[in-house]
């Protein structure tokens, strides 16, 4: 990823900063006739998307960064280059990489703003399936950037002699980075389950609305009173939907098997049990209501999940059983099961977690606590509605300090790797300018520029 060498965001790349951007650029309705930047292969910059991304960058950056109309222009055109020989270069990417990458990006917008809601209003969005049509065309992107990068760079390594050179470079520089506080984590998650007795009532109630329904009943109004989803409010449960829209597997597949005004059986996924109603077929496109309910669990059933939650707690803390061992013996999270436990940064993708850059609800559960520690037991629940408690470990944690070679040998051997890819990519941009179509707009014809973008332009 790229970063500006004096200057670097805290906890967050250039890269991913020009992502966000990218998206509040992508979804703003212009109102007035806007200038091109720059043409760079078959891809565009606008004027105001400069300005966007210049905002995004000084504002995550908390006003640290300040960059120049000229800088932020060959930041985007290193970006529209690499996308554009991406595509030159048939760099693939599947649906399923987007998917993944849309939804991880929707839960990294939801922690930072509460609600998905929330994030659809900051963003200028109409309701949040537009929010991921318009994040898909920015993922794809994205990867095709990525995968470029990864191509470029792909038979790069760097020896420990090399690591060792780049770290006395910088120590003789007094450049050494500051090494912030970090901490790595580990969870383990019980789930409170419904009753299978709870589970009965809610289908049986579900097959009572589907034969009322089919009786002559109105599935809008039966949804206003009796779905659970929160959507029901503004379009009585009716969506209108492709197989390539961004709805959970068990609802497409439904409301593509059903017949026009047939209404489903009970079907069953992650966010409760629904019944559906097929309304139109227009082209690939269905126009379906559906009736959404979750089967309650119930306070007698939360206290049982609490009190054998305390009980793993106990076990560990008397030394009967390792963090992993009961990981793999009893957490219930899909997610970091089946890797001891361990919490993934949202941000880096990385096990480590900037102690003063966490979410605050994770902050306030671990920042007093020290290495092979544990946080309080806490109750938690999803937006698919599943409750849960959980407890985290404090698997590692260190102070902020100046990089030390032997300590953070393994932080220093990514940075001398990232500098020799970026030397590489240097060498490749300047390479492919010269072969590729580039044209500045005029008011950009005054910028001072570290490769040679302006060779159309002399």
């Amino acid at each position: 990823m790229m970063q500006f060498k004096t200057k670097t965001l805290k906890n967050t790349s250039i890269a991913f900063t020009l992502f966000l951007a990218g998206l509040t650029s992508l979804n703003a309705q212009q109102t007035k006739i806007d200038g091109v930047a720059v043409v760079v292969g078959k891809n565009i910059v606008l004027n105001s998307d400069i300005d966007k991304f210049k905002q995004e960058v000084e504002l995550r950056s908390e006003g640290k960064i300040k960059i120049s109309d000229c800088e932020m222009l060959e930041e985007l055109m290193q970006q529209k280059l690499l996308a554009h020989h991406a595509v030159i270069d048939s760099v693939t990417v599947s649906q399923s990489e987007i998917d993944n990458n849309v939804n991880r990006s929707i839960a990294f917008f939801t922690r930072e703003y509460g609600s998905e809601e929330k994030v659809v209003a900051a963003y200028g969005f109409n309701d949040i399936e537009d929010l991921r049509k318009e994040l898909g065309r920015v993922q794809k992107e994205n990867l095709l950037i990525e995968k470029e990068q990864q191509k470029i760079t792909e038979n790069i390594d760097v020896t420990p002699e090399e690591v060792r050179v780049y770290y006395k470079g910088l120590q003789e520089k007094g450049e050494l980075p500051e090494i912030p506080a970090e901490v790595e984590l580990q969870q383990i998650v019980l789930k409170a389950e419904p009753t299978k007795e709870e589970e009965e009532r809610v289908i049986n109630k579900l097959k009572e609305l589907k034969k009322e329904i089919e009786n002559g009943a109105s599935f809008k109004l039966k949804a206003i009173i009796n779905s659970e989803d929160p959507g029901v409010a503004q379009n009585g449960g009716l969506y209108t939907i492709t197989k390539d829209s961004p709805f959970i597997k068990e609802f497409k597949e439904t409301a593509f098997s059903l017949d026009v005004n047939q209404v489903s059986e009970p079907i069953k996924s992650a966010f409760g049990y629904h019944i559906l109603q097929l309304h139109k077929i227009k082209g690939n496109q269905r126009e379906v209501s559906h009736i959404l309910m979750r089967p309650q669990v119930s306070d007698e059933k939360l206290q049982e999940t609490k009190e054998e939650i305390e009980k793993v707690v106990a076990d560990l803390k008397a030394g009967k059983l390792t963090f992993e061992e009961a990981v793999a013996k009893y957490s219930e999270d899909e997610e970091t099961k089946n890797s001891g436990g361990i919490l993934i940064n949202p941000y880096t993708q990385e096990p480590s977690f900037e102690l003063t850059r966490m979410q605050p609800d994770l902050f306030a559960r671990i920042s007093e606590l020290n290495k092979h520690e544990y946080s309080d037991i806490y109750y938690d629940e999803t937006r698919e509605g599943e409750k849960m408690y959980g407890v985290i470990f404090v698997k590692d944690k260190t102070e902020n300090h100046t990089a030390d070679l032997v300590k953070d040998y393994v932080r220093m051997q990514q940075f001398a790797l990232a500098k020799k890819k970026e030397e590489k990519i240097t060498k490749w941009t300047k390479e492919k300018i010269q072969e590729t179509y580039l044209k500045l707009g005029e008011d950009f014809n005054k910028c001072t520029f570290k490769k040679d973008w302006k060779k159309e332009n002399k």
